[in-house]
């Protein structure tokens, strides 16, 4: 690794050198390298680079910006700097498929390497082309059966939307758990399950997917007796 940061620095430095800076200051790209740049000061050039998987933007030479690819043409400017993957990430930053090919409607965000999942909105697929997620039809990916995150008690969220006490559909909707009157289930964006449990004193009402007094719910009006004998053995549902 300490070897190829020579070289790439290096290469840097005979680019600089070869660079011919306009008159006016400023920050100017690489007439064959999108990633690389140079900060101009009356006639000499200091040699930048953006961070792995950053482009960047030469549109005004008043601005030092690196965006994601997909934000920047780079037009005959088509090298880039060798990449630095990590587990997760082809390169350190940016939006990237799920490494998962039946994970259309999932994309990985790196940053500084790290990987984070998120979902895209409920039948949308994620174009890597443009780096957002849009409609099924629109995105030349073929995903036969989308997988489905599962959480280790089984729950997975229903397909189709959930319409809300106004009619509206509701971007991430609950459902109530089974067995446990307090707990519940959110389903981030519709497909992303995770875990929610109402307050002390409170269960959750699938009427109106909000936390309510039990004496409210049917089922689970007797959910806090008992409690102050034992706080660790939760009553389940009637």
């Amino acid at each position: 690794m300490k070897f190829l940061i020579i070289i790439s620095a290096a290469v840097c430095f005979v680019a600089a050198q070869d660079f011919d800076c306009p008159d006016k200051n400023g920050f100017y790209g690489d007439p064959y390298q999108c990633d690389l740049y140079y900060k101009c000061t009356k006639g000499k050039a200091e040699t930048r680079l953006c961070p792995d998987g950053l482009v960047f933007a030469d549109e005004n030479p008043n601005k030092e910006l690196c965006d994601i690819p997909s934000n920047v043409d780079c037009g005959d400017r088509k090298e880039l700097q060798e990449p630095k993957p990590s587990k997760g990430c082809p390169r350190q930053n940016g939006y990237f498929r799920h490494p998962d090919p039946q994970a259309c409607d999932k994309f990985y965000f790196c940053s500084d390497g790290v990987p984070n999942e998120h979902p895209c909105p409920p039948g949308l697929f994620f174009d890597e082309e443009t780096s957002n997620c849009d409609w099924k039809d629109s995105v030349p990916r073929q995903c036969d059966k989308v997988t489905k995150d599962v959480l280790d008690d089984g729950f997975t969220c229903p397909d189709g939307e959930v319409q809300g006490p106004n009619g509206r559909a509701l971007p991430h909707p609950t459902f109530p758990h089974p067995e446990d009157c307090q707990k519940f289930y959110i389903c981030r964006n519709g497909v992303q399950p995770q875990k929610g449990s109402c307050p002390s004193g409170k269960v959750y009402n699938e009427d109106t997917f909000m936390c309510d007094d039990a004496e409210k719910v049917s089922g689970c009006e007797n959910y806090f007796e008992g409690q102050s004998q034992d706080k660790n053995k939760l009553p389940k549902k009637a």
